[in-house]
């Protein structure tokens, strides 16, 4: 089991855990934390948050989060993720700059992204990432 770069779509759906497929994916998510092979970058820290208006429960969710310590975003990661997002807006695949982070993080450190975003399908076919495989 490889360690991976958990989208913030995916920890939102865990989070929820109601529907049959969140289940699955909160099943999955958790065999990642318990072989600890979780990866988190600021900025999905940050959507994940942001999607929290009662302070109480936004802080019951930080202190889950602070398990997982930010990985580190270089200069060159910011290089790379522009250079993503122009290889893609040539080939005509939009996305937002944050994916493109994502993107770059994953590929420096060689992991994979665990994701529902299917935008990564269309970026996986031109950018040099992995898509985590057991979704």
């Amino acid at each position: 089991m490889k360690t991976t770069l958990v989208d913030t779509c995916i920890w939102s759906l865990a989070l929820r855990g109601k529907q049959p497929r969140e289940k699955i994916i909160s099943q999955k998510l958790t065999k990642l934390i318990c072989n600890e092979k979780v990866k988190i970058i600021g900025p999905i820290r940050q959507e994940v948050l942001s999607g929290y208006s009662d302070p109480k429960q936004c802080n019951k969710l930080k202190n889950k989060l602070s398990f997982f310590p930010n990985e580190t975003i270089i200069d060159e990661d910011y290089t790379v993720a522009a250079e993503f997002y122009n290889l893609c807006r040539k080939k005509g695949i939009q996305g937002s700059h944050i994916d493109f982070i994502i993107c770059s993080v994953a590929h420096r450190l060689q992991i994979s992204i665990f994701t529902c975003d299917k935008d990564f399908n269309y970026y996986s076919e031109i950018l040099p990432i992995t898509l985590h495989s057991e979704i």
